[in-house]
């Protein structure tokens, strides 16, 4: 045989390999995709829970300033009052404890770990009004990250200072998916009150949006499986490789040899 036979054969199973492994139904990539179930807004039935560890950054508001003195420490770095301390304001940090505990100032022991940040707020506001008048309760999870794992453009672990994540503002911050990600079987792994918890989405569904893990929690790991082709890419790259030189050599040889 010619070279030119040889070098049209290898052409063709380049092009053939390429076209079999890159080959997605457009059901199979789309999210979301048209149906008839009702959507529900359970972010309030499925918001986080505080849990040991968590790390809050709390402050304490009131028209009398100097009332709220006790409860937000000052930073021995700030000046005092009216000068860095009111361009840059100090916020104290509490961790939740073991026992699901802080330690908060004048209140003492409180047990925060179990309820959302809304409910903590709310409890830390009714003990504080104890001692001021009116007061507000600013509160943020310092510590809120998620894991992202698997076939996204860029896994890895994001902290963020919002409790009101959806998974797909997860798959956003690692890039989204891959083309090669199984986007019907997405895990979402989740530990609350010390045990382990897995929820399976199906992401081309618009139902998966009623699911409790749609709303992230701290500490959640989010992995997405690779589909059939990545699989058989893995299985066959070596051994396609080899193929693909093989056959160049071969050509080669025999160009060699015709010539």
């Amino acid at each position: 045989m010619s070279k030119r036979i040889f070098g049209g054969l290898l052409s063709l199973f380049t092009i053939t390999l390429l076209f079999c492994t890159s080959c997605a139904s457009k059901k199979n990539m789309v999210y979301f995709q048209p149906d008839s179930v009702e959507l529900n807004t359970l972010y309030e039935l499925n918001a986080p829970k505080l849990q040991p560890g968590d790390i809050l950054a709390v402050s304490v508001t009131a028209d009398d300033v100097r009332a709220t003195l006790p409860f937000n420490q000052v930073s021995p770095y700030q000046g005092a009052a009216g000068t860095i301390q009111a361009t840059n304001p100090f916020i104290p940090t509490y961790a939740i404890d073991a026992n699901g505990e802080i330690d908060f100032p004048k209140v003492g022991k409180i047990k925060l770990a179990g309820k959302t940040r809304t409910q903590a707020m709310d409890l830390l506001r009714q003990e504080v009004s104890k001692y001021i008048v009116d007061p507000g309760i600013s509160m943020v999870v310092r510590n809120f990250r998620v894991t992202v794992l698997g076939e996204v453009a860029r896994p890895g672990t994001f902290t963020i200072e919002n409790d009101r994540l959806t998974i797909m503002e997860a798959l956003g911050l690692a890039g989204d998916m891959t083309i090669y990600g199984e986007r019907n079987n997405v895990l979402v792994i989740r530990e609350q009150d010390g045990k382990k918890e897995e929820f399976r989405l199906d992401l081309r569904k618009r139902e998966s949006m009623n699911s409790p893990a749609y709303y992230l929690t701290q500490n959640d790991v989010v992995y997405v499986e690779p589909n059939g082709a990545r699989i058989q890419n893995s299985k066959y790259t070596a051994t396609t490789s080899i193929f693909v030189s093989v056959i160049g050599l071969i050509v080669t040889v025999i160009s060699v040899v015709t010539r």
